[in-house]
């Protein structure tokens, strides 16, 4: 019976401390962009994270009507478009997105949906007016190609 008892009491210690030591959920790691254009690595930076273009994978246009015409010219790899976010409550952070499809900086929230799921929400203003992209963690495998 003591043995019983010491086995539960010696489960609920470990699954307690695993509970209190796990870290709270990170949006740190390589991410692809909903339209699946770029890589970008989300690192820390200072006192805040960034988030900067790792890898180009194509143009298409985030509103889907084909070729991208960015209005920004410059090359993205190496561009910082993910800047100062800090956290604000639980898995959530906030900082600035770059869109260099219009060249404007947007106030942007980031909050993990699940491990593997970045959603991304840029706007003007008020959260409520803006556009909202799920992107998705890329496996290191994956990346290093």
């Amino acid at each position: 019976m003591i043995s019983r008892t010491s086995a539960i009491l010696v489960s609920i210690l470990l699954l307690s401390q695993s509970a209190i030591a796990a870290p709270p959920a990170s949006p740190v790691g390589r991410w692809l962009t909903e339209s699946g254009n770029l890589e970008v690595e989300i690192a820390p930076c200072g006192k805040a994270i960034c988030g900067t273009v790792v890898k180009v994978l194509a143009n298409r246009s985030m509103s889907g009507s084909g070729e991208m015409a960015a209005a920004d010219n410059r090359n993205p790899l190496g561009m910082t478009i993910l800047k100062d976010f800090m956290p604000t409550s639980g898995d959530n952070w906030q900082g600035e997105i770059y869109n260099r499809e219009n060249a404007k900086t947007y106030a942007c929230k980031i909050s993990l949906d699940a491990p593997d799921q970045l959603v991304v929400r840029a706007y003007v203003g008020l959260p409520m007016f803006g556009k909202t992209q799920v992107w998705r963690r890329v496996a290191a495998a994956a990346s290093n190609k």
